[in-house]
């Protein structure tokens, strides 16, 4: 157990205990980088449907989506053997999502959609869905987990911006489902469901950081609360909206007023973030005094 600098509360260590965990992510963001060195001598397309943009930007997302968990696991206070069960789930459903995204798009053929393969390239697609549904399933299983722990908790503040990210890692849960049983990530005239599947589960990264931040900074309580509230609300208002928008087949990158009202979200979010980050390389002045009691004068010592 270590101790909080500015709160002195004991707390949990991120990544404490997930080794296999962190080797899973960074072997994603291996396979990305691999990728990308081909796709510079190599080009993208793999005839007749292969597109290794799409393996080097799934095993990158996948890669960093591994390493958040394994950031966050330790501090749900599951048991040691349902934590490794868990743990055991996401390693396999991920080397399996690795081999197939980068083999069939080598190949040439969709991983997912595929309408040129073999009867085996169909039945790896259905079992990569199921592994999707998997991933589905256990970041549901996390997010209850985190919703349920009861106060007082370690780490206030992290799991506050924990809760709010399973929010917006739910809803890129449902875009998933909806690309599944559209079997395309394509809707209407111009809506891309991938947009919003993706957003959605970087803020994992998106509001968990600026909490991180925030914890380590010499800043009252009440502001940090704020900042964590403002902008992880404003960041889930912004997906509602890319996915109200992508529900009725429009892009979100047009010049209308659901994409200015989310660009105005956005910006919300990343002033949030930004303030965060000024708090924790603010100096501090006397890190062993309560936040709220005003430095020592030598006439009062």
């Amino acid at each position: 157990m270590k101790f909080n600098r500015i709160e002195k509360e004991p707390s949990v260590k991120l990544f404490d205990g997930e080794r296999w965990l962190i080797i899973t992510g960074l072997i994603g963001l291996t396979l990305s980088i691999g990728i990308a060195l081909f796709i510079f001598f190599q080009g993208h397309i793999r005839l007749p449907e292969g597109d290794m943009k799409d393996a080097f930007s799934f095993n990158a997302a996948i890669g960093i989506f591994i390493l958040s968990i394994a950031a966050i696991l330790p501090l749900v206070r599951f048991s040691d053997r349902k934590r490794k069960v868990i743990r055991w789930f996401f390693i396999v459903a991920s080397i399996y999502s690795y081999v197939i995204e980068t083999v069939q798009n080598f190949r040439g053929i969709n991983p997912r959609f595929s309408r040129v393969g073999t009867e085996i390239d169909i039945v790896a697609g259905i079992l990569f869905g199921v592994i999707s549904l998997v991933l589905v399933a256990l970041a549901v299983i996390l997010m209850i987990h985190f919703f349920r722990i009861k106060s007082p908790y370690e780490r206030p503040l992290l799991i506050l911006g924990i809760r709010y990210a399973f929010l917006s890692v739910f809803v890129a849960n449902i875009a998933g489902i909806w690309m599944i049983i559209l079997q395309d990530r394509l809707t209407g005239d111009a809506g891309n469901l991938i947009v919003l599947h993706g957003l959605g589960f970087h803020a994992l990264q998106t509001l968990i950081l600026p909490a991180w931040l925030l914890e380590k900074a010499q800043v009252k309580d009440r502001i940090k609360n704020r900042l964590i509230h403002s902008g992880s609300i404003a960041w889930l208002l912004m997906i509602l909206l890319i996915g109200i928008h992508t529900g009725f087949g429009r892009s979100v990158f047009e010049l209308t007023i659901l994409p200015i009202f989310g660009s105005v979200l956005f910006f919300i979010w990343l002033a949030s973030v930004i303030s965060a980050f000024v708090f924790f390389i603010k100096p501090k002045s006397d890190n062993n005094l309560p936040i709220d009691q005003p430095p020592l004068t030598q006439q009062n010592r």
